[in-house]
C-alpha cells in the first residue's frame, strides 16, 4: 500500500514545553486517520510541521515515499488548519474562482466542488452571509479544488452546532468514499469514532496509541453475566483462571480476562457448579472509554 506521509521521531520544543515528543506515524493511501487528543496535546503543531508552516526541532517526515521535495508534494495536499478566510463581499463562486486563478486550476472545478459540499444553490451568496458551518464547507470545497491525494483538516467541526457537525461528517465520509486519504485532528471522540478508520491518541505531545479505531476498541473487551444468584455467580467466577477483574454493576457481573475468554468454556465451568446464566455477552469498550483509560493511566 502506498505511503502518503511518513513521520519519524518528530519533536518540537517551545522552550521547556515539549509540544511534539518523538512522534512516528505512517499515513497509508485510502484511509481516514484521526489525531485525537485534548487541547495542547500537539495535534495542530504536528500538522503545522508536515505542512511546512512550523519548524521542527528534530526528527523527519517525508511525503509520498520521499519521491517529491516538500514544496512539490504539498501541491498534492489539500489542507484547512485555520478558520475559513475568504473575501466577505464576494460570492462563494467568486471566492473559489479566485483560488483557482491563484493555483492555476480551471474554473470548471468550482461547480463540482460546490455541489460536493452542498453549496451550489448558494453559489451567488456573499461569503459574509454564510453561517459558520457553510463557511467551513466552502473552505473544504476550496481545499479540494486541486483534487488532492490527501485532505488535512484541523478541528473541522469546532464551534459548529449539531446539524453543522453532522453535515461536515457526511462530507468527510463522502470524500473518503471517493478514495481521498484524510488526516483529521480533533478533540471530539465521537467525531473520530464515526469518521476515522485509524487513530493516533496524543497527550502532552506523546503517542499513547496508534492503530485502527476498531483495534483500539477491542483492546479491552469485557463480559457481562447475569444469573439468579449474583453472589453465587461472583463466588464461582473468583475460581475461574485468567480473570483480571470481577465487578458487580447493578444486576450484572462484569468480568475482564487477562487474555481471550472462551464463552463456551466459561458457561461449562459455571454449569458444573450449578450456576446457570441467563445473560452472557461480550462488550467492546467505546473509544471514549479507551481514551479515558489511556489518558488517566498516563497522566
Amino acid at each position: 500500500m502506498e505511503t502518503i506521509l511518513s513521520i519519524r521521531n518528530l519533536n518540537k520544543r517551545y522552550g521547556r514545553v515539549h509540544a511534539v515528543n518523538d512522534l512516528s506515524l505512517d499515513i497509508q493511501k485510502g484511509n481516514v486517520y484521526g489525531i485525537l487528543g485534548p487541547n495542547g496535546s500537539g495535534k495542530s503543531t504536528t500538522l503545522g510541521i508536515v505542512l511546512n508552516v512550523v519548524n521542527r526541532s528534530s526528527g523527519d517526515y517525508a511525503w509520498f515515499d520521499g519521491k517529491l521535495p516538500t514544496h512539490e508534494a504539498l501541491k498534492k495536499v489539500g489542507a484547512i488548519i485555520e478558520r475559513p478566510n475568504f473575501y466577505p463581499y464576494m460570492s462563494a463562486q467568486q471566492n473559489l474562482e479566485l483560488v483557482c486563478k491563484i493555483k492555476g486550476i480551471g474554473y470548471h472545478k468550482v461547480q463540482e466542488k460546490l455541489e460536493l459540499v452542498g453549496l451550489w444553490e448558494r453559489k451567488d451568496s456573499k461569503f459574509r452571509t454564510f453561517s459558520l458551518g457553510m463557511k467551513q464547507r466552502l473552505a473544504i470545497a476550496s481545499a479540494l479544488l486541486n483534487d488532492p491525494e490527501i485532505l488535512i483538516l484541523d478541528e473541522p467541526t469546532n464551534g459548529l452546532d449539531p446539524q453543522g457537525i453532522r453535515q461536515i461528517r457526511e462530507i468527510i465520509q463522502l470524500i473518503a468514499s471517493q478514495g481521498t486519504t484524510i488526516l483529521l485532528a480533533s478533540h471530539l471522540l465521537d467525531e473520530v469514532e464515526k469518521v476515522c478508520s485509524h487513530v493516533l491518541v496524543l497527550q502532552y505531545g506523546k503517542v499513547l496509541y496508534s492503530g485502527t479505531v476498531a483495534g483500539m476498541g477491542s483492546q479491552q473487551s469485557y463480559w457481562e453475566l447475569r444469573s439468579a444468584s449474583l453472589e453465587a455467580l461472583q463466588t464461582a467466577l473468583a475460581q475461574y483462571p485468567d480473570l483480571s477483574s470481577i465487578t458487580l454493576e447493578q444486576d450484572t457481573v462484569v468480568v475482564q480476562a487477562k487474555s481471550g475468554l472462551d464463552a463456551g468454556l466459561l458457561n461449562k465451568f459455571l454449569s458444573e457448579r450449578g450456576i446457570y446464566v441467563h445473560h452472557l455477552m461480550e462488550r467492546k469498550r467505546s473509544l471514549e472509554q479507551q481514551f479515558l483509560t489511556l489518558t488517566e493511566t498516563k497522566s
